[in-house]
């Protein structure tokens, strides 16, 4: 990894605080705005036997699963993404998978850590959201101090001969003016799931009532305002529920990894 400017140090800096943080238990919450400017990552831990496949199906769906980092077998640091990174240890809450159903979701993978795991970052709308916010567009979760809320569709992702499942989205409501904006400042970040995928009417992607999401916390919806949806990380967890591999671990929804690496370096002008 190159030097870090004296800007990417304090990023870095902050980033490893958070991770502090994390490992000692005084952070147990999503991590929505923690350590701006920071990439934040998705995670997905899989059996080797699962992980060419796996890679395979994020080649085929670039928007809900773009990769940014892969580690070998058994790896628990990501050294490209941060040099302290203990993916074992740097989730507020991990989510436990056993044949489909959600086992367990511990703050930490000590115990449960085999030497075949293959772990998966994926980039997060986490990242995109700073520049929304300093073009003044309000992040509806972040300005009420809850869960992004992500969605089920009937989407269906480009599946693997294994792999197959529903897309999830992420949703933010905004006036059509800043949506508008909203598209043109995400699509320049197609390593965090880019552009939006559908914009309006819900029901029009599967999504029956916008106030009860599958994943995360409702948000206030105003008068004149429209649901925006982006492809989200979260789909791998639609995918184990579909297919239902017998061992496999995610981050929870909303409990991200944060690197080192900034949120800028993600950006293409």
């Amino acid at each position: 990894m190159q030097p870090l400017e004296n800007g990417q140090k304090t990023l870095a800096s902050d980033a490893q605080r958070c991770r502090a943080a994390i490992r000692l238990g005084t952070h147990t919450g999503p991590t929505a705005g923690l350590a701006p400017g920071c990439v934040q990552a998705n995670l997905m831990i899989l059996p080797q036997d699962l992980a060419n496949e796996f890679l395979l199906f994020c080649q085929r769906n670039p928007k809900p699963c773009p990769l940014l980092a892969v580690t070998e077998a058994g790896q628990a640091t990501v050294p490209s993404m941060g040099e302290s990174i203990d993916v074992r240890q740097d989730v507020p809450k991990y989510r436990v998978w056993r044949d489909g159903k959600l086992a367990s979701e511990p703050s930490s993978l000590m115990d449960l850590w085999r030497d075949d795991l293959v772990t998966f970052l994926i980039g997060c709308s986490f990242s995109f959201e700073e520049a929304l916010l300093v073009d003044g567009i309000d992040v509806r979760h972040i300005s009420q101090s809850t869960n992004v809320p992500m969605y089920r569709t009937n989407i269906a992702t480009n599946g693997t001969k294994r792999l197959h499942g529903p897309l999830v989205v992420s949703m933010r409501p905004m006036p059509a003016a800043d949506a508008i904006r909203a598209i043109q400042i995400t699509s320049r970040f197609p390593s965090v799931h880019g552009a939006p995928v559908h914009l309006g009417d819900p029901t029009l992607i599967g999504i029956r009532d916008i106030n009860r999401p599958d994943y995360g916390d409702p948000v206030t919806i105003h008068e004149g305002e429209i649901p925006v949806f982006w492809a989200c990380g979260v789909t791998p967890q639609s995918i184990i529920q579909t297919v239902k591999p017998e061992f496999s671990i995610t981050h929870a929804p909303g409990h991200m990894l944060i690197t080192d690496i900034s949120n800028a370096r993600l950006a293409s002008f």
